[in-house]
């Protein structure tokens, strides 16, 4: 994967609109090139959609963006199209970039190794290298991140994690509370029930025979 300092790779590739796109246009213009896994996926249409969203940011400061993947122009046309992206697709179906780029890399899943594209997104100064790199992406906030990097201001601050942690706990003890008050409800019932059930009557005794007096003589 290539560093700060490196030089970075020239490209001619296709894009969702049909047409070629070559690097020599970028001459002396500072630019944004993301590396994403694949269309219209979860992760990739949050990232994708939050460069669509902070686009005039990015065009305000003059630098251009550009999403790498190795889907073709066909599959990045209707990406695009669902989702009202403003920024070009380039399509490497070849790896060409994605190699030069060392983002197309061995992963492993559940055990089963394939290779894929690495998220990963890098920032190309007007000097033609490589000004900044992100390895590890937020799909979230990225588009925010990497607009706070060149606009020199501090990156977007993630949520703790105690908060979301926090919930769960919230959650079982409100549980808790409901059981308990269930049972105390199904306690006072019982007892209800109870003194409203008539006692049971005792069990009489057999009545004791008569003895009939034998009749006197006369």
């Amino acid at each position: 994967m290539l560093n700060v300092g490196d030089l970075a790779p020239a490209f001619h590739l296709g894009t969702d609109s049909g047409k070629k796109f070559s690097s020599a246009g970028l001459k002396g213009t500072r630019y944004v090139l993301y590396f994403y896994p694949k269309d219209d996926t979860p992760g990739c249409t949050k990232e994708a959609c939050g460069f669509r969203d902070n686009l005039p940011a990015f065009d305000k400061l003059g630098v251009p963006v550009f999403g790498v993947s190795a889907d073709d122009e066909n599959r990045h046309a209707k990406f695009a199209k669902k989702y009202g992206l403003n920024f070009p697709l380039l399509s490497d179906p070849d790896h060409v970039l994605l190699d030069a780029y060392g983002v197309w890399v061995e992963k492993s899943l559940y055990g089963r190794k394939y290779f894929g594209i690495l998220r990963s997104t890098f920032v190309v100064g007007r000097d033609g290298r490589i000004e900044h790199v992100w390895d590890k992406v937020n799909t979230n906030t990225h588009a925010d991140d990497v607009m706070a990097y060149l606009s020199g201001q501090p990156a977007v601050a993630a949520k703790p994690a105690a908060k979301k942690a926090a919930a769960p706990a919230k959650k079982v003890a409100a549980k808790k509370t409901a059981t308990k008050k269930v049972a105390l409800k199904k306690a006072a019932a019982k007892k209800v029930v109870a003194k409203k059930a008539p006692a049971k009557k005792a069990a009489r005794k057999p009545a004791a025979r008569k003895t009939v007096a034998p009749a006197r003589k006369r």
